[in-house]
């Protein structure tokens, strides 16, 4: 049947798929636009299925925030490479989850795939027609919400790194040279009450090991033990830190001149923790060239 270039069109609004793609679904539904969309629909949701088990460790991180400026999220959403990172309909895609975690008040990332967009459909699903798309397997990975009793500030470093620093006391140009901080140094803990005890533990045994190998008496390798744990937390804990732009102040000098309290902060850079398959460009050439002299 003779199927128009305004159905197409129409097709293509409505599932943001290729222009093939629409007009061969609307051949199949003999020109019916709704069956049409639920065919490419079940289309996309079988190809995102396949690509599910492909590494995702490519990106951005994005932020949103109330009007209040006292809440806000960060997400990370996942593709396979860069280039998708920067494409139009992916960085779409990324701003509207955050938006969706702000307003849906979601608390895991189960929830917020399960969330509509603006659209009225889940961002799950939006995610499934996105991967049929771009071709590539998607995933929004994780996201953390943070709201301050007083300012709260938030800092992208371009679009891999995003941190937030929640204040109690203080103002938001200390909040956001914080979060600044935190995406800079990514301390691990906050002080160290915070710390693991089980990570505290096994690093003062291994400075335990190293102080008696230099052969000094009980009561020196105590103290030297002692000055070397508070060394450790200094450089893991926030407060412990010196300040990134003011190396001569510590973070908790900084904090009691301003007579402020950090309360809480999250960090995330795209990819970290992910196992990235590592790639050797030489031998795919090799491969692709052995299989086409087997033709």
């Amino acid at each position: 049947m003779n199927i128009t270039a305004e159905s197409v069109k129409q097709l293509r609004e409505r599932t943001s798929a290729g222009m093939m793609e629409c007009k061969k679904a609307l051949v199949e539904a003999n020109g019916d636009l709704d069956v049409a969309a639920e065919i490419m629909r079940k289309a996309g949701l079988t190809k995102a299925d396949k690509k599910a088990s492909r590494i995702a460790a490519e990106g951005r991180i994005v932020y949103a925030g109330t009007a209040d400026g006292r809440s806000g999220v960060l997400v990370e959403v996942n593709c396979e490479t860069d280039f998708v990172a920067r494409e139009a309909d992916f960085v779409a895609f990324s701003d509207e989850v955050a938006q969706v975690a702000l307003t849906s008040n979601a608390a895991d990332v189960e929830a917020l795939l399960a969330a509509k967009g603006a659209n009225g459909v889940s961002l799950d699903e939006r995610r499934r027609v996105l991967v049929a798309k771009i071709g590539e397997n998607l995933s929004v990975r994780r996201l953390v919400r943070v709201t301050a009793p007083g300012a709260l500030g938030a800092y992208l470093h371009g679009t891999r790194i995003g941190a937030l620093v929640s204040l109690e006391g203080g103002d938001a140009t200390l909040a956001k040279d914080l979060a600044m901080h935190v995406a800079a140094i990514n301390p691990q803990y906050l002080d160290s009450t915070s710390v693991d005890p089980a990570q505290l533990a096994k690093e003062r045994e291994i400075l335990i090991a190293q102080a008696s190998v230099e052969g000094k008496p009980a009561a020196i390798i105590e103290k030297m033990v002692e000055g070397r744990v508070r060394k450790f937390l200094a450089e893991i804990t926030l407060v412990g830190q010196p300040f990134v732009k003011d190396p001569d102040i510590t973070v908790e000098k900084l904090l009691a001149k301003a007579s402020a309290r950090v309360v809480e902060f999250a960090r995330f850079e795209v990819g970290a923790g992910i196992e990235k398959k590592q790639e050797n460009f030489a031998e795919e050439v090799m491969a692709q060239v052995k299989s086409s002299e087997k033709r």
